[in-house]
Parts: structure tokens; C-alpha cells; sequence
């Protein structure tokens, strides 16, 4: 892992994508170390703030696109999604309805979030800005609080 780690920092910003898409998608990644990382070795916050919201929000609207394929066989097998977390993630779309993409931005519950708007056959575009809504502003405080550091 460190190794990888060290190869992601080695490509800065292009490595903050492939980081943050990595862990947007269905794959258990934390970008997090990742851009503390970068962060800290003096790369531009601003820069690192978008290569991450984008490569993020491209990873949850991949779960999203297979969640959009309908087919529950499929969520489980490439999302590793199970059946009941769905259901679940159904009725807070009912009750929510596409702000639930805010909720993508979370550890677990983020790519059951994606997943769900996409099975729902949720409006893509309302869910692309509210995952990318929640994405930026969960970047925006990392970055903040390394920061301070």
C-alpha cells in the first residue's frame, strides 16, 4: 500500500484523481491520506481540491451508472451492494429524493447513495450537482484542516 502511495504521489494532481476516483467508486480506497499527503508536500490547494472533487464525483457517477443498469444481480456483484442496502437507500430517495447524492460523500453509505440515485433512475444531472456538492465541500474541509497544520 505504501508503495502505491508513493507511485500516486510521484504523479501529484494526475495521482489525486486517480486516488479520488478509486475511492468514489465501488473500490475501498481513502483518498484522504492520499491528499493530506500532497497537501503537505506542497502542492497547490486549489488544484488538489479540484483534481479530487472531479476524480471523487466521476467515481460515485460510475456507481451511479451502475446502478442506472437495473439489474440488482449486477449492484451486488460489481458494487458489492447488497440487496437490503438498497431498499433501504430507496425509501430515503422517496423521502429525499436526489439530495440524498450529498450523502456520496460518505464513508459505506456514499456508494450505496450513488447507486440508489442511479437504480432509481434519478435525474442525472440534479445527481451529478449533488454529488458533486458533497464531494466539494467534504475536499474543502480536509483541506482546510490540514491547513491549519
Amino acid at each position: 500500500m505504501s508503495t502505491f502511495l508513493a507511485l500516486l504521489e510521484s504523479w501529484g494532481y494526475w495521482g489525486m484523481f486517480v486516488a479520488a476516483f478509486i475511492a468514489g467508486s465501488i473500490f475501498p480506497f481513502s483518498s484522504e491520506v492520499v491528499l493530506t499527503a500532497l497537501q503537505l508536500a506542497g502542492l497547490d490547494p486549489l488544484r488538489l481540491f479540484i483534481s479530487a472533487t472531479v476524480g471523487n464525483t466521476a467515481g460515485s457517477m460510475l456507481n451511479y451508472g451502475i446502478g442506472r443498469l437495473g439489474k440488482m444481480e449486477w449492484i451486488e456483484r460489481y458494487a458489492g451492494v447488497e440487496p437490503e442496502k438498497v431498499r433501504r437507500a430507496e425509501r430515503w430517495m422517496q423521502r429525499y429524493g436526489v439530495w440524498i447524492g450529498l450523502l456520496s460523500s460518505l464513508p459505506i453509505i456514499g456508494s450505496v447513495a450513488a447507486v440508489t440515485l442511479g437504480f432509481a433512475r434519478a435525474n442525472p444531472w440534479l445527481s451529478l450537482l449533488t454529488i458533486t456538492l458533497g464531494k466539494a465541500v467534504r475536499y474543502a474541509l480536509l483541506i482546510y484542516a490540514v491547513g491549519l497544520f
